[in-house]
């Protein structure tokens, strides 16, 4: 568990390692913009939910009165007609003297529009008076009827029944006809004697109906009307009901008040307003899903899709301005810190934005002032060290070979060979000049192969022709740059070693060549040849041990001047196999000597 702890917050230092202050920045910037978007947007939307339900409920609440003064104003109309029916006619009439069939039609003619039937019942019952019907229904007895022995048994209200079709009077048309009764207790005069009756209005239905379904509420709210005791009188869907394909909150409603309310029916919520009608017992309810509410719509909701968008545009733009300016100039720092790693030490800092970074540019350019410094005087010191190696190498020279060839000059005086006495004291001039060279430490190919040539010259007169030599070289590698004594200490050791044991069958080849970019020389001997090991040891790490015969100088020598010079990738190599001789590779680059002197002159 430790191990895996510690793996998960290595990743995480990485992840923080790679991503960049801008991008940080923006991150840190937008989340809490976006926080606080929330935030705000989630109290300005319970806010305005709340504003909206009120408004909705306000609304609801006039327009429930607006339809409650249409139908008051309509009951209204028909309560006249009743009063003037009983006030006018009825009461002021001897039943046994006149009839009221005439007046009654009158106002039927007047009224016809909304009124269905007008009828005047006795208390047993018994149709007095009906217009336009003419008799009751065959087999009805209306006393049984609830509506009649309410009617008697408050005479002092109206009573209206609930939407039903028409049934008590036989209609000259065939059709169904749904009508609201309305009903009031009247005093029925016979001469002298003064009974109890029925007067009956049957209204059109469709007349109240036509006043509230014209109604709309929002974008799914409806309206609808129950009575008293919770019987349904109109409802948009009023069909579906009744077929039982749907259902209504009437149980619940019934008990409401007048006011708004907030119910939740068939797992929707739901605004409910709640108006009733004047002394009929009836109430008017609005219903307005929450869907339906205008910030649940779908339009609304696109509108708030848009405004967060246009939210959200706004704070990217805002925060890539804001970090753009905070992480610029560090970035152009970073550009520049980036070109001082990569070497240039002498690139222009930049030194913008706040003060902060200014002051970070500022030391940042006064270190690699200081860097560059330093970096020069340690150039300069190994550059001092390096000259001192390299003259201390090229100092080795033993002058073992100067004694050898000064004895065998004496010996061909005393002889008097004169001749190869000159020859030898000529070479020996040429040797040393091209050694001494002005002091330079490289020469051109041409005087580097004169140089061996005169060595070989010398050596072959003193070990009495004992082996052969050749040098070839490549006539476009002559103005070749090369250090100076590479070649003799090479020469000499396969002389030494290589043909120790040879008679006269002992053959040394100097070649030089160019490969590409690079300057290649060949020295093969084909004397005793040497083991791996001692290969090995040739080239070793161990403190070079002149050899025993030679100029001291060695192998070795000569690779660590190369190194020294040119590089660690150029330098020696040497294939050697006991008894099949020995060839040893230079490898240099191919440069004109006249560029690099150039160079060493700057």
């Amino acid at each position: 568990m430790a191990k895996e702890r510690i793996m998960e917050q290595e990743n995480a230092t990485d992840l923080g390692k790679k991503t960049s202050i801008r991008y940080t920045i923006f991150i840190y910037f937008t989340v809490s913009a976006l926080v606080a978007i929330l935030l705000i947007g989630i109290v300005l939307y319970v806010q305005m939910s709340r504003q909206l339900t009120a408004a909705v409920q306000d609304e609801n609440q006039a327009v429930l009165g607006q339809i409650n003064r249409s139908v008051d104003s309509y009951l209204r109309t028909i309560m006249k007609l009743s009063d003037s029916l009983y006030y006018g006619i009825i009461k002021n009439t001897d039943l046994n003297v006149e009839s009221v069939n005439s007046q009654m039609t009158l106002l039927y003619d007047n009224n016809k529009d909304n009124i269905a039937n007008i009828a005047l019942l006795s208390k047993e019952g018994v149709l007095l008076e009906a217009v336009p019907a003419a008799r009751l229904k065959t087999g009805l007895d209306v006393t049984k009827e609830v509506w009649f022995s309410n009617t008697l048994e408050r005479t002092d209200n109206l009573h209206f029944t609930t939407p039903h079709v028409q049934y008590i009077f036989d209609n000259n048309e065939n059709q169904y006809r749904w009508v609201i009764t309305l009903t009031r207790a009247v005093e029925i005069t016979h001469g002298t004697t003064t009974n109890q009756g029925i007067l009956l209005i049957d209204i059109h239905y469709s007349s109240l109906r036509q006043i509230l379904e014209n109604i709309t509420l929002g974008n799914q709210g409806y309206l609808y009307m129950i009575s008293g005791t919770g019987e349904l009188i109109y409802h948009p869907k009023m069909q579906l009901i009744e077929t039982g394909q749907m259902d209504e909150n009437i149980e619940v409603a019934t008990g409401y008040r007048d006011g708004s309310y907030q119910e939740e029916y068939g797992k929707e919520k739901r605004e409910v307003s709640v108006k009733s009608v004047g002394y009929t017992g009836w109430k008017l309810l609005s219903v307005t899903p929450e869907k339906g509410l205008p910030l649940n719509n779908l339009k609304m909701r696109l509108f708030a899709v848009f405004v967060v968008a246009a939210f959200l545009l706004a704070l990217v733009l805002i925060n890539t301005v804001i970090s753009s300016r905070i992480t610029i100039p560090i970035q152009e720092l970073e550009k520049s810190v980036n070109a001082i790693e990569a070497g240039d030490l002498d690139t222009n800092v930049y030194k913008g934005g706040p003060y902060e970074i200014c002051h970070l540019s500022r030391s940042i350019e006064d270190m690699a002032r200081r860097i560059k410094t330093l970096m020069e005087d340690i150039v300069a010191e190994q550059e001092s060290k390096r000259k001192s190696e390299f003259d201390t190498l090229q100092s080795q020279i033993n002058p073992h070979f100067l004694y050898n060839t000064l004895d065998i000059i004496v010996w061909m005086i005393e002889n008097e060979q004169k001749q190869e006495a000159v020859k030898v004291v000529t070479a020996l001039a040429r040797f040393f000049r091209i050694s001494l060279s002005k002091g330079k430490s490289v020469i051109t190919v041409r005087d580097e192969l004169e140089h061996v040539r005169n060595y070989l010259m010398i050596q072959q007169m003193r070990f009495k022709s004992k082996f052969i030599y050749t040098i070839d070289a490549d006539a476009q590698v002559m103005d070749l740059a090369c250090l100076k004594l590479m070649l003799q200490p090479l020469v000499e050791n396969a002389i030494y070693h290589g043909m120790e044991f040879m008679d006269g069958d002992g053959e040394i080849c100097v070649q030089v060549y160019q490969k590409g970019e690079e300057l290649w020389f060949e020295i093969r001997d084909n004397g005793l040849g040497m083991t791996k090991q001692q290969v090995e040891t040739l080239l070793g790490e161990q403190t070079h041990v002149s050899s025993r015969r030679g100029s001291g100088i060695g192998v070795k020598n000569v690779n660590e001047r190369i190194r020294l010079y040119f590089g660690e990738m150029y330098g020696l190599s040497i294939q050697s196999e006991p008894d099949e001789g020995t060839t040893i590779l230079i490898r240099l680059p191919a440069q004109l000597y006249t560029e690099m002197v150039k160079r060493e002159q700057r």
